[in-house]
C-alpha cells in the first residue's frame, strides 16, 4: 500500500513539477492580487499565510477578504467560504477512482491539496496513462506552495502601491473570465455555461447571501450532465 513513507524513499515525481509550472505561473500574480487586497483591508503577512495555508482556495480567499472589509460576522465569513468549497466533494469522490490502494494519511495530504486546476491536471493525466500518485501530490503541493508565497509577498507589495492600482480588484473576475472562455470547447458546454449564468441570476435575485453559487453549478452541472448523455445516447455510445 503506498504510503507516505514510500513517497519519501522514492521521491515527489518529477512529471509533477513539469505539469505544475504553467498553473504556479497563473496562480503567482492572482496570489499577489490577493495579497495586495488583503493588505488593503488591514491584513498583515502573517494572517495571509494563515489564511492560505488553512483555505487555500483563491475564490472563496478573495470573497472572505471582501466580506471582512463589510464587517461580515465570522459565522457568516466561514458558512459562505464552506459553501463555495462544496464543489472540492465533487472533485475528490471523481479523483478517488484514481488513488485506490493509497492510505489515509496520503488521501489527507493528497486531498488538502486539491483545487480546480490540480483537480483538472491529475485527471487528464490519470485518464491519459501514466499518471502515479507521487506526480500528482507533487503537483498539488508545488502549486499550493506558489499560492501562499505569492499572496504573503502581495501583502508586501500592498504596501508600496495605492489603493486601486493596476486593477488588482479585477483580478480574480479577469482570471475566472479566462477559465469560462477555455471551457467553451463546443455547443453543450456553451449551453451548460448559459444556463449557470440564468440560474445564477435568478438564485441571487430571490435568496440572500452567496447560496446562487452552489445553486446554479448544481443545476447547471446536472443539466450538462443530462445533455451529454442525451447526446451520447443519440451517437449509439454507452
Amino acid at each position: 500500500m503506498p504510503d507516505l513513507i514510500d513517497i519519501e524513499n522514492k521521491g515527489f515525481g518529477r512529471a509533477g513539477l513539469t505539469a505544475a509550472w504553467p498553473i504556479c505561473l497563473g496562480y503567482f500574480p492572482i496570489g499577489l492580487s490577493l495579497g495586495v487586497l488583503a493588505q488593503k483591508m488591514g491584513l498583515a503577512p502573517w494572517q495571509m499565510a494563515a489564511m492560505s495555508l488553512f483555505v487555500f482556495a483563491g475564490g472563496s480567499q478573495f470573497i472572505a477578504v471582501a466580506m471582512l472589509e463589510s464587517g461580515a460576522s465570522s459565522l457568516a465569513i466561514v458558512s459562505t467560504v464552506f459553501m463555495i468549497n462544496l464543489r472540492h466533494l465533487l472533485m475528490s469522490s471523481v479523483l478517488a477512482v484514481h488513488l485506490r490502494g493509497v492510505s489515509r494519511r496520503f488521501l489527507a495530504l493528497f486531498a488538502y491539496g486539491i483545487t480546480d486546476e490540480s483537480f483538472a491536471v491529475n485527471l487528464t493525466r490519470f485518464n491519459q496513462g501514466g499518471w502515479d500518485v507521487r506526480s500528482a501530490l507533487t503537483l498539488n503541493h508545488a502549486t499550493n506552495a506558489t499560492w501562499v508565497i505569492s499572496s504573503v509577498i502581495g501583502v508586501y507589495l500592498g504596501q508600496l502601491l495605492p489603493p486601486g492600482a493596476v486593477g488588482v480588484d479585477y483580478a480574480l473576475t479577469g482570471m475566472f473570465i479566462c477559465l469560462l472562455v477555455f471551457q467553451l470547447r463546443g455547443p453543450i458546454f456553451i449551453i451548460t455555461a448559459l444556463i449557470a449564468a440564468f440560474c445564477s441570476l435568478l438564485a441571487y435575485l430571490w435568496l440572500p447571501g452567496n447560496a446562487y453559487v452552489i445553486i446554479a453549478s448544481s443545476l447547471a452541472a446536472t443539466a450538462g450532465l443530462a445533455l451529454k448523455r442525451a447526446k451520447r445516447k443519440r451517437e449509439g455510445k454507452p
